[in-house]
């Protein structure tokens, strides 16, 4: 049979339902970008490929919807719809609750009565604005270190660097403000206290103690070997107790030496140990040929960690150091062990009063969810910088 010539125009589509119809055809290298299934782009197309992606993904979809459905409104109901926030104790909250003829309620009334408590401890209540003053400047501190796109950035990081003197003094007073002893600070600011400076300062060191562990020198490669086993070795309550009670033995009679300051400091040497790990751990990741490439180019030891080596392994050990941040910032609440006041031992005399006893679901709901909140937006940081930083290279 011979070929039938093609014609110069595209086939037109045929009328009708029957087995005749099909569609045109176009001259090769002209057929039309055709738009992809609606199925495969967009909500639906997310929805069927991360929800209903084979018989064992749908079948974990619906039992998660299930347990969704059944679990979510009665805890929505306790949580917000059936809750009482205005109250004078347990008893005004149970009996607004069955006036309402819903007696199963959260008493969010304890939280709106004690919440400058939770937040100041007993921080003097004529005082309280510097701590807040103290909170908001810290957040303008902190913007041009965290973002190197901040606007003004190089004079606010002058200002960066006297933060925290303007913070003690707030804070603490002594040279232009009247003084508030440390056992008067309590809450949410002791946490903040003990967590942002101790995370501050553990970094550096943790970065000094992973680069003596790789040293060459015998004696700061062992003085940094047993000081990191030794603090990971050990709990971190009994460092706490350490410091609160037998460090003073070690010191010269009459030597006064603030609990909060020691509190901070076995916290901070606790934390750079395991940031210390995680760093070296970044280290060991970075190829020999970064190290040669800082010695070809006529770099020295310490310009070539600066410069090429530890800006390659700190963005490798992101996860790992934030990690290691949020672990630190919850286990802040050890601190009540030795009798200081955080948000937890703040919760004691709370639940203590007969006004309100018989609320510590609602108390340790608020205190978790304070807690989450806060390690969720470090969280949230650390995948920003992972994606600041990604230079799409992968090994």
């Amino acid at each position: 049979m011979a070929d039938l010539p093609l014609s110069s125009e595209p086939l037109r589509e045929h009328s009708g339902h029957g087995p005749s119809a099909r569609p045109a055809r176009a001259e090769p290298g002209t057929h039309p970008d055709l738009p992809p299934p609606r199925l495969s782009v967009g909500a639906l197309g997310w929805i069927r490929a991360n929800l209903f992606g084979g018989w064992v993904n749908s079948a974990l979809t619906i039992l998660t919807l299930f347990l969704i459905i059944q679990l979510l409104p009665p805890v929505f109901d306790w949580l917000v719809t059936h809750s009482v926030v205005d109250a004078g104790s347990r008893a005004e909250c149970w009996q607004k609750m069955s006036e309402a003829g819903h007696p199963h309620g959260a008493c969010w009334a304890v939280i709106s009565h004690r919440i400058l408590q939770f937040t100041f401890g007993f921080y003097p209540e004529g005082e309280r604005w510097r701590p807040v003053l103290a909170f908001v400047l810290m957040f303008v501190a902190v913007y041009p270190i965290l973002f190197d796109r901040a606007h003004f950035r190089r004079p606010l990081l002058w200002f960066s660097a006297a933060y925290p003197f303007i913070a003690y003094e707030l804070v603490y007073g002594a040279l232009f403000l009247p003084s508030v002893e440390t056992r008067q600070i309590g809450g949410f600011l002791l946490t903040l206290m003990i967590g942002v400076p101790c995370i501050l300062v553990s970094l550096p060191l943790g970065v000094m103690l992973a680069l003596g562990r790789r040293s060459d020198l015998p004696i700061i490669r062992s003085l940094s070997v047993v000081f990191i086993e030794f603090i990971r070795g050990v709990p971190l309550i009994t460092l706490l107790f350490v410091a609160d009670t037998m460090l003073n033995y070690f010191l010269p009679p009459g030597t006064e030496f603030d609990k909060l300051l020691r509190v901070q400091i076995m916290v901070a040497l606790f934390s750079s140990a395991y940031l210390a790990e995680v760093v070296r751990g970044g280290l060991q990741a970075i190829p020999r040929g970064q190290y040669e490439a800082a010695d070809a180019l006529g770099l020295d030891y310490w310009q070539g960690m600066r410069l090429i080596v530890l800006p390659q392994a700190l963005k490798i050990s992101i996860p790992g150091i934030v990690n290691t941040f949020i672990g630190l910032y919850k286990d802040t609440t050890l601190v009540y062990v030795i009798g200081m006041l955080d948000p937890l031992g703040i919760s004691r005399p709370v639940l203590s009063d007969t006004s309100w006893q018989g609320l510590s679901s609602e108390v340790y709901v608020f205190l978790a969810l304070f807690y989450f909140m806060s390690c969720f937006l470090m969280s949230r940081y650390s995948i920003y910088l992972e994606r600041r930083l990604d230079t799409g290279y992968r090994q």
